[in-house]
């Protein structure tokens, strides 16, 4: 039987979508067993600064930080401290593993998990890498050759790889209260089961002003007849914009009350449990939490991220039957009405959509990594 796990470095940076996965997987490790202790590795000046601390957990950083493509003058200063960190990071996580000693190491993805696998491989210490996104990131590629396992969300992912022995399909945790209704329950607690479908639509940040401008267009288009329920999540600068776009329409919202525009979707996992039809980006998290509840999704893969990984990760998903995708380009508002109302007034598709995108799904993620990473204890 393998060993229990009693120190354990998460190591994870950059996006929510790198360390959502590692804030899951340190909660499992903690109902696994009490006693473990639990501490994550991340950039002194990453999103993961906050996040980790507030999930209840000890934190330590490395300095570490991206390369830019770019000559200006303010690019190569950041380009030479980035090499200073690269040059730097490898001590201070050697040192970070003295101190620690843990049992294993686990990387979720972005800059911040690159020194510490390393070191860890180096030091004979059991390292795996989660990969998120359809297609390997830079720092999965990098630490390949290190890792004793990659774990990855879709049997499909595994073509991407030069070691595809090493590749275990886990898929990516998904929080537990995503799972704490029936889709029923979920639309009866929103007031939103008269027969109506309910659309959810959200952007990420990059780029999300844009893409609210679209979608102002699209609930005007809603408002004549509200034939569908709809809620979008604008952001905080987003919705008074939004509502000024639609005044200007002379859309009234609160005359229609299918129709809801909210600053953030605080209560996502009801409000996802309860979508027929998501319209969304194509971050990591948001496909694990589509494909884990079979939810059909029009996606609008972000432009602004590096490697295109957002056009992947929702190509993989439309290939599967789950998802239709729609480049910012070539998107309207009047674009994406047309594609909402085509995939919901079509019974027969919205349900093989839902059929493919649950076939992707993985509901038992964490407790998979969590198995892998037991296997790789020497």
């Amino acid at each position: 039987m393998p060993r229990p796990l009693q120190r354990v470095i998460f190591t994870c940076g950059g996006t929510a979508g790198h360390v959502n996965p590692a804030i899951a997987l340190a909660q499992l490790t903690l109902e696994k067993n009490p006693q473990a202790q639990i501490l994550f590795v991340g950039a002194e000046r990453g999103l993961e600064k906050d996040l980790v601390p507030k999930a209840g957990y000890d934190f330590k950083t490395v300095h570490i930080s991206s390369f830019h493509r770019s000559f200006q003058p303010a690019e190569i200063k950041h380009n030479l401290i980035s090499l200073g960190n690269l040059i730097r990071a490898p001590g201070e996580a050697r040192a970070i593993l003295r101190a620690f000693r843990p049992d294993a190491v686990v990387g979720t993805g972005g800059y911040a998990s690159y020194p510490l696998v390393k070191a860890a491989a180096k030091a004979g210490i059991p390292a795996a890498v989660h990969e998120s996104n359809a297609v390997p990131g830079l720092t999965t590629q990098m630490l390949e050759t290190y890792a004793d396992r990659i774990m990855v969300g879709f049997e499909s992912c595994r073509k991407h790889y030069r070691r595809p022995e090493k590749v275990v399909v886990t898929g990516t945790p998904v929080r537990h209260d995503f799972f704490s209704m029936t889709k029923a329950e979920a639309k009866r607690a929103l007031g939103m089961d008269d027969g109506r479908p309910l659309i959810v639509s959200f952007w990420g940040s990059l780029g999300a002003s844009g893409m609210n401008r679209r979608m102002a267009d699209f609930l005007a288009l809603e408002a004549a007849k509200q034939p569908f329920y709809h809620i979008h999540g604008a952001g905080k600068q987003g919705c008074p914009l939004m509502l000024e776009a639609l005044g200007e329409k002379g859309v009234d919202l609160g005359a229609c009350p299918a129709l809801q525009l909210r600053e953030y979707i605080y209560d996502m996992a009801p409000v996802m449990r309860a979508a027929d039809l998501v319209i969304c980006r194509a971050g990591a998290s948001t496909i694990s939490e589509l494909t884990a509840l079979g939810t059909p999704a029009l996606m609008v893969p972000s432009p602004y991220v590096t490697n295109n990984h957002q056009e992947k990760n929702a190509r993989a998903l439309e290939e599967a039957g789950g998802a239709a995708v729609l480049l910012e380009a070539e998107c309207s508002g009047q674009a994406l009405f047309q594609a909402a109302c085509g995939i919901l007034r079509d019974e027969e598709r919205l349900r093989a959509m839902e059929e493919a995108m649950a076939s992707l799904g993985i509901r038992d993620a964490a407790e998979r990594i969590y198995q892998t990473v037991l296997e790789i204890r020497k």
